[in-house]
């Protein structure tokens, strides 16, 4: 089975801008792109393969006809593990949650989120939030939302180029404006908002927040994990693993004239282009690469090569279940 180039569903959310139309390539007649779902099999957005054999059918219509494409290491999930994503943040995002499994498969149907963000590209001065400054009670919690006070107590973080942070299911956290990321998490849209910066939504009513929710979900605690930064270098190729979970294991891959890529014999493997340009060599084919390109390649394909001058996120569905995370 060939690999393949994905295009992504558009979503236009009131904080998004025009970059990924502008600079990646997406399509779509909303004014807002506010994310591209570049690897989905998801009901609320479903990636579509763009061109060959199969152009035209859902992701998941391909893996479900050809289970085989996806590697074993999918087979202990009930759902396809992983939903990937760029989001451009023309205004900052409502400060949220998202549950862990076990709360979310009880209280939702659906499983909970861990995800992973990548910082592709920020203008200067641009900060996210990540979990609180200092340990805070539920009860502070409630009343610092109730009374507005909620920024103070969370932790602003300034952004550069090649950062990754880690969001734990039960981290609070914000994407803020001014930021690109390649956004890496579990396959599900469960999310608790809890501020919003006193925004409407299209009907002029204030958009809704989980409050309850959140306030059973939310760590309270300080997040662990410290925060990395994978900036290119531009001399030489280079892949290096960033981080994971038992859902995901993410790759940043740099190729400065020529890199060879192995296939995992037991999972697929998501190629998403973040600068750059070249081309993938397969067996018997090749994809041209630019910003935005989505590309699947089959479990136990044979290892392929890129040229050009590119960066690129690699994902993958570990071996290992256990939670690694940075």
């Amino acid at each position: 089975m060939k690999p393949f180039e994905l295009k992504p569903p558009i979503k236009d959310y009131i904080w998004g801008g025009t970059r990924l139309r502008e600079e990646y390539g997406k399509v779509s007649e909303l004014e807002r792109l506010a994310e591209s779902w570049e690897l989905s099999c998801h009901k609320d957005g479903q990636s579509v393969i763009a061109s060959g054999e199969f152009a035209g059918m859902t992701l998941a219509e391909f893996a479900k006809a050809h289970p085989e494409v996806l590697g074993e290491n999918c087979r202990s999930f009930e759902n396809f593990p992983v939903l990937i994503k760029l989001i451009d943040a023309r205004d900052n995002l409502s400060v949220q949650v998202h549950p862990d499994d076990e709360y979310a498969l009880r209280v939702e149907g659906e499983y909970g989120k861990t995800e992973m963000w990548y910082i592709v590209d920020c203008e200067e001065g641009a900060q996210l939030i990540y979990g609180f400054k200092n340990r805070i009670s539920r009860e502070d919690f409630r009343r610092a939302i109730e009374e507005n006070t909620l920024l103070d107590c969370v932790n602003s973080v300034p952004v550069k180029k090649g950062d990754v942070f880690f969001i734990q299911s039960g981290t609070l956290h914000a994407i803020g404006k001014g930021i690109l990321i390649a956004e890496i998490q579990q396959n599900s849209n469960t999310t608790y908002r809890v501020y919003d910066y006193g925004r409407v939504g299209a009907d002029g009513k204030p958009r809704q927040l989980h409050v309850d929710k959140a306030l059973e979900v939310t760590s309270i605690e300080p997040p662990a994990a410290a925060v990395k930064n994978f900036a290119a270098d531009t001399s030489v190729s280079s892949q290096e693993y960033i981080a994971g979970c038992r859902y995901f294991s993410v790759d940043k891959l740099e190729c400065r004239g020529e890199a060879k890529v192995e296939v995992p014999e037991r999972s697929f493997l998501h190629l998403l282009v973040i600068s750059g340009e070249g081309t993938a060599e397969f067996a018997g084919s090749s994809i041209s690469l630019r910003k935005g390109t989505s590309v699947f390649v089959p479990a136990g394909s044979e290892a392929f090569n890129i040229k050009g001058n590119s960066s690129m996120i690699v994902t993958t569905i570990p071996d290992n279940k256990e939670d690694k995370s940075l």
